[in-house]
C-alpha cells in the first residue's frame, strides 16, 4: 500500500535542496528564458535582413566554429576543476606544495590543449564537407582566437571561484555560463537585432566585438583593428578581475574552514 506521508517526506527534502540553493533555482529558470531569447532573436533577424550574408553558411558555420571554441575552452577549464572536486582532490594537492597561480596556469594551458583537439578536427572537416575554411579570417583568425580563449578562461575561473564559494551546488552554473551570455554575445546576428537596453549590456562583454570583426571580415573583406583590441583590452580587464575573485574566495573557504570540505 502506498504512503503517503513518506512520499510528502521525500517530496520535502528535494524541494527544499531547490528553494534552498539559488543555483539550482537559476537552473530551472535561466533555460527556458535563455533557449526562447536567443532563438527570438535569431528568428527576428532572419526574418528582417534575410540578405544581410552573401554567403550565409560560411558566415554562421564559421561563427559555430569559433563559438564552440569559446564554449570548449571554458567547459575544459570547470571540468578540470571539477576533477579535483570530484575526486576531492583539491584540498591534498597543496601537500606538494603548490601555489594557487601554478594550479591557474596549469588548467589554463590544460584547458587549451582540450580545446585544440576538438577544434582542428572541426577545422579540417569543413572544408571537404562543405567547401567553407575558417582560415579564410588570415592572420586575423590568431587574434580573435586569442579573444576567445582569454574569455572562456576568464568564465572558467569566475565559476571555479563560485565553486569554492557555494560547493558543488554550483556546477550547474559551470555548464550553462556561455548559454546565458549566447544572446549578448551577438554570435550569429549583428548588435542591431537586440533591444536598446539588451545593446548596452552586449557592449560590455568582448564577445560583440570578436563576432562583429568575424563577420566584418568575411562580407566586407575589411578589417576593423578597434574591434579586435577592444575585445582583448576587456578581456584583459575581466581576466584580472576573475583571479583576483579567485583568490579571494579561496582565502575565504580557507579562512572559514570550508575549503577541505569541497568535494563534499
Amino acid at each position: 500500500m502506498v504512503n503517503f506521508n513518506r512520499m510528502y517526506g521525500l517530496f520535502l527534502r528535494h524541494f527544499y535542496l531547490i528553494t534552498r540553493s539559488f543555483p539550482r533555482i537559476l537552473d530551472l529558470i535561466y533555460w527556458p528564458t535563455i533557449q526562447i531569447t536567443l532563438w527570438g532573436f535569431i528568428s527576428i533577424f532572419f526574418a528582417s535582413s534575410s540578405s544581410y550574408y552573401n554567403n550565409g553558411v560560411g558566415v554562421i558555420l564559421t561563427c559555430a566554429i569559433l563559438y564552440d571554441f569559446l564554449f570548449r575552452t571554458s567547459i575544459g577549464f570547470n571540468m578540470l576543476f571539477l576533477e579535483e572536486i570530484y575526486s576531492r582532490n583539491f584540498t591534498n594537492l597543496f601537500i606538494a606544495p603548490i601555489k594557487i597561480r601554478e594550479i591557474i596556469f596549469c588548467l589554463v594551458f590544460t584547458a587549451l590543449i582540450r580545446a585544440l583537439i576538438g577544434l582542428i578536427p572541426a577545422i579540417l572537416l569543413t572544408s571537404p564537407l562543405f567547401g567553407i575554411s575558417i582560415l579564410d579570417l588570415g592572420i586575423y583568425l590568431f587574434l580573435l582566437f586569442l579573444s576567445l580563449y582569454i574569455f572562456g578562461v576568464t568564465l572558467g575561473i569566475l565559476v571555479s571561484a563560485g565553486l569554492l564559494r557555494f560547493g558543488p551546488s554550483f556546477e550547474n552554473i559551470a555548464w550553462s555560463t556561455m548559454f546565458l551570455l549566447a544572446p549578448f554575445g551577438c554570435i550569429y546576428y549583428p548588435i542591431e537585432i537586440l533591444p536598446e537596453f539588451f545593446q548596452k549590456i552586449a557592449y560590455g562583454l568582448p564577445l560583440v566585438y570578436i563576432f562583429e570583426e568575424a563577420r566584418n571580415i568575411l562580407i566586407n573583406q575589411t578589417v576593423n583593428i578597434n574591434n579586435i583590441l577592444t575585445a582583448l583590452g576587456l578581456n584583459l580587464l575581466y581576466l584580472s578581475i576573475s583571479v583576483s575573485l579567485f583568490y579571494y574566495c579561496f582565502f575565504q573557504a580557507r579562512k572559514k574552514g570550508t575549503l577541505i570540505n569541497v568535494g563534499e
